[in-house]
């Protein structure tokens, strides 16, 4: 079983560009793969490997100035959930593009997952998931407003023209893993909005702490890697990536006329070309042939 660690921190970085090649290489001697973002406001992403690996590359992430209280959220694969290690320099570890959203200055209140379900269930409680429309559609909670947003980007605009219809409410909010929840709480304070909570830890969380017989989530929860979705537990879920379009497929969908597996599916059947579909096919075949050599095929991810 291999090691996943989700993580992140909002901390000043400095000069992330001089971090990154260091981190580049005890990744590699660590046999630890994944993708982490730097950016000066902090450190985010998911890595996979061997228990020490992992260990390691925390303890070293942890050691930066400002990261000393870095959390993480742990489970676990089968097998490889990433098939090699990117370290990558971004404007931002999670894009917003809205600078008064400054996780740093101002956040909303944590709420652990065990006291999730009453605040939920308050009346005066509208329940946000500033998650993305295709991580919705595979799961949520039980009458939570879905934005209906193609990226995070997106959330401002959509918050500047549903705003009213949360007047007087109390505004709850949640994501996979926390990191999207601190700039939107924070982002909402900047907008003037008073009572704005978290969950603590994020969907993942939720999952592992709060019993099945007493969750209020429903569905599965789309994950950044391999395994594609998790349910209750931490399992992994029974979704599969489409490699064409990047969307998760439920098995019912894996039925459909226009499912082709590393081709196509019914989401995006219409919107690639003859020539799209051949590339798609070579690089289906080329997977299929490092599987039985026992390998790893990039084009896999």
């Amino acid at each position: 079983m291999f090691t996943v660690a989700a993580l992140y921190h909002f901390a000043r970085l400095d000069d992330p560009a001089a971090l990154a090649g260091p981190l580049r290489a005890l990744c590699a001697q660590a046999g630890v793969r994944g993708t982490l973002l730097l950016a000066r406001e902090g450190v985010n992403g998911t890595i996979a490997g061997p228990r020490a690996g992992v260990d390691a590359v925390l303890d070293h992430i942890r050691s930066w100035p400002g990261c000393a209280a870095l959390e993480w959220k742990e489970s676990t694969a089968p097998e490889w959930p990433f098939g090699r290690m990117k370290v990558r320099l971004k404007r931002e570890i999670v894009t917003m593009g809205c600078p008064e959203a400054d996780p740093t200055q101002a956040v909303g209140q944590y709420v652990a997952p065990q006291d999730w379900n009453a605040l939920i269930s308050a009346p005066d409680v509208a329940v946000i998931d500033t998650r993305n429309a295709y991580e919705v559609a595979i799961g949520s909670f039980d009458g939570a407003v879905d934005p209906g947003t193609e990226s995070f980007r997106d959330f401002p605009a959509w918050w500047e023209a549903n705003r009213e219809r949360f007047h007087n409410k109390r505004i709850a909010m949640f994501c996979t893993g926390g990191i999207r929840c601190e700039k939107a709480t924070s982002y909402l304070m900047a907008q003037g909005v008073d009572e704005v909570y978290h969950l603590k830890g994020g969907i993942l969380q939720y999952l592992e702490d709060v019993p099945e017989s007493e969750s209020q989530w429903q569905g599965e929860c789309f994950v950044f890697d391999g395994r594609v979705a998790l349910g209750h537990g931490l399992r992994q879920g029974r979704h599969q990536l489409c490699h064409a379009c990047r969307q998760p497929l439920a098995p019912e969908d894996r039925t459909h006329p226009h499912y082709e597996p590393g081709v196509s599916c019914h989401r995006c059947h219409d919107r690639f070309t003859e020539a799209d579909r051949a590339r798609f096919r070579e690089r289906e075949r080329q997977v299929r042939l490092a599987e039985a050599r026992g390998e790893r095929h990039l084009g896999a991810e």
